[in-house]
């Protein structure tokens, strides 16, 4: 399930040909980018591969090297953090150990000078929201990791930011509290309205929650798009690997692979090889228009699913997923296949 917020057609932060170094290290290069109001953009990549560092850069943390960024049509390239006001949630929390949970909650609003009266009832509200009613009095080390992460998230929404930057906050959750948290963090999305600017190398994390993915890797940004555009139609290899299994298959000079011809889409024109998901590929049937003859290497059991390790004739390994429990049994280790994908699944890179 995707984010279910609204997102306005308006711009309101935009990166034009950013880059960023560390000495002679180029983290960034050219970075060119366009954030609407009120969507939920993940920045995705593996380590290393600049999407933390255009964080800090939205967030007025670290200073550009090249390039300008703008706020609502305004140059903020030279703002500071403050001048920025963006809210803020890093990846250990970064939760003030003396304070209770509404001393913390509270904090960025005696920064702005509210009043006592506005403070109490903003805090108020926050707590209901984040759901730690009950637990205001508490200090962080009373708190279990996914109490400090709400804690966290109501600090940086408490003084209602235009934009809210996240740096992988559920990195140090384990996977069923990572699930809890993401769909909290869905609904108050759903809920501000605020755009959410969200660090993680997480595929599924991205693909569960965004409106949009921008993927870096090796401080260039690869693709932006929503997450069934850059899954389904990736735009280059890297992109095709990084989100998810793929099976990739060298062209021959025949329009086909291994010697067996097949159908190509249309942008195969020029380039040297075709993916397909594994979730789009199947053991062939009469009347199947792509056909290329395997060779099952091993099968995985998986539950109501299995993973077939399938080899061309060329040596290439592919895999599939079978359903278990219905149909014909499953092949066994050996055994001379066919399989099949809709020309419309495939893509080439």
């Amino acid at each position: 399930m995707k984010s279910e917020a609204i997102v306005a057609n308006t711009t309101q932060i935009e990166a034009r040909s950013v880059g960023k170094k560390f000495g002679k290290f180029h983290a960034l290069r050219d970075i060119s980018l366009e954030i609407a109001e009120g969507e939920f953009l993940s920045l995705l990549g593996p380590s290393g591969s600049g999407k933390t560092t255009f964080l800090t850069l939205l967030g007025g943390y670290e200073n550009t090297t090249s390039g300008q960024l703008f706020l609502e049509g305004q140059d903020m390239t030279g703002w500071t953090a403050n001048q920025r006001g963006f809210g803020m949630v890093f990846q250990g929390y970064a939760l003030f150990p003396h304070l209770t949970v509404a001393e913390n909650i509270a904090f960025p609003l005696k920064v702005q000078k509210r009043s006592k009266a506005q403070i109490a009832d903003r805090v108020a509200q926050m707590v209901e929201m984040v759901g730690l009613s009950g637990h205001e009095n508490k200090k962080p080390k009373a708190l279990s990791g996914g109490q400090q992460q709400r804690v966290a998230l109501a600090r940086a929404l408490a003084y209602e930011p235009k934009v809210l930057l996240l740096d992988e906050p559920f990195s140090a959750l384990d996977k069923n509290l990572r699930g809890q948290m993401q769909e909290e963090l869905r609904r108050l999305h759903r809920e501000l309205g605020t755009t959410f600017v969200f660090v993680t190398h997480d595929q599924e994390e991205a693909l569960a929650l965004s409106s949009r993915i921008a993927i870096f890797n090796h401080g260039a940004l690869q693709q932006v798009g929503t997450p069934d555009e850059v899954y389904e139609r990736p735009a280059n290899r890297f992109t095709a690997e990084f989100l998810g299994d793929i099976n990739i298959l060298t062209l021959d000079g025949t329009s086909g692979v291994a010697g067996t011809p097949i159908q190509l889409p249309v942008n195969a024109v020029g380039l040297g090889h075709l993916a397909v998901r594994p979730e789009h590929m199947r053991l062939a049937a009469e009347g199947d228009a792509n056909q290329l003859p395997v060779r099952l290497r091993d099968r995985v059991y998986l539950g109501s699913k299995s993973r077939l390790l399938l080899e061309t004739q060329a040596g290439e390994e592919l895999m599939l997923y079978l359903d278990n429990g219905a149909g014909p049994a499953a092949p066994q280790t050996g055994a001379e296949l066919r399989v099949a994908w809709d020309v419309q699944d495939s893509f080439a890179v």
